[in-house]
């Protein structure tokens, strides 16, 4: 029984690690064994379960209908270990932890660092992994068990993915103080026409709404810069370059300094969509994760209400 018990715990991880990677031959490099065992493991799997666990494609390995059911519970499992573990130790009365955090670029800049560093003067025990990524990755690694939180901009429902808190976005138009539109109430995109912009890359949800939005109104924009880089399109327009576009959190902290200023876009469409706290379905979160969770939701909560 015990063997077996081993067989079948080796195999779960070569399968989770084939079903991250999509190659049986970049998981045999990451875990360091050869590729005929991997497969042997997973053939192996695949007899007791009695059903295909992968579809063999040219460029690699895709999750069966079956194989996604099994990686969604092998993953929940192995979180769930690795809680129980984690709150064992916890018995001895040592704070101690470890939270790992994906997040959209636009709240690394700000919001997040600060966040962590305020939660980390009342439990210095905390240790943090933040992962920036493109906005429909986050909830890519929170369903793959990778991060126990994800901070993101949704536009839309994602499978497995709880939604701890939802606070919406709207997409602002952002200027340098000295600038002729900084101090209006609300501007239109026809208004920021005539003026240089600076814009994000298409798999953002503030190009994509923007683009959306221009295709509607017959408008078209020549940007003078585009990058991957938010942080790049801020200072861009610290140094008065030009007008950039982004979520009001992203830029709380020059804001509040009045560094830059940012003014509500009034056109349809600019608006919808949302912050999101995300967390896996089902998963039971570990105390520590669950107490700085509760803190990062106050801090938004609050600093909405507020107006930061």
């Amino acid at each position: 029984m015990k063997a077996s018990l081993r067989l079948q715990d080796t195999a779960i991880r070569y399968f989770l690690e084939v079903a991250q990677l999509g190659s049986i031959s970049e998981a045999s490099i990451r875990l360091n064994v050869a590729s005929s065992a991997i497969s042997r493991q997973i053939g192996s799997l695949e007899d007791i379960l009695g059903a295909t666990l992968f579809e063999r494609q040219p460029r690699g390995m895709k999750l069966s209908a079956a194989g996604e059911m099994l990686a969604t519970y092998a993953r929940k499992n192995a979180l769930e270990s690795a809680r129980v573990v984690a709150e064992i130790g916890a018995l001895n009365g040592l704070e101690k932890g470890h939270i790992n955090i994906a997040c959209s670029e636009g709240f690394a800049m700000d919001f997040i660092p600060r966040t962590i560093s305020n939660f980390r003067r009342q439990h210095d025990g905390i240790h943090f992994h933040l992962k920036v990524c493109a906005p429909g990755d986050v909830a890519k690694l929170v369903s793959h068990g990778e991060s126990d939180i994800g901070i993101t901009l949704s536009l839309s429902p994602t499978k497995d993915i709880k939604v701890e808190y939802r606070q919406p976005s709207p997409i602002m138009a952002v200027f340098h103080p000295s600038h002729p539109l900084a101090h209006k109430k609300s501007v239109s995109l026809s208004q920021l026409q005539p003026y240089p912009i600076a814009l994000p890359e298409e798999n953002t949800t503030v190009r994509q709404l923007f683009d959306i939005c221009c295709s509607r109104l017959n408008l078209l924009f020549e940007p003078i810069l585009e990058s991957n880089h938010m942080a790049t399109l801020s200072r861009f327009t610290s140094f008065g370059g030009g007008i950039h576009l982004s979520g009001e959190i992203s830029m709380r902290h020059q804001i509040a300094t009045q560094e830059l200023i940012a003014v509500p876009i009034r056109d349809r469409g600019m608006d919808v969509r949302n912050i999101e706290v995300q967390t896996l379905s089902g998963r039971t979160l570990p105390n520590v994760v669950k107490v700085f969770l509760d803190y990062l939701i106050d801090k938004m909560k609050h600093e909405e209400t507020i107006g930061c």
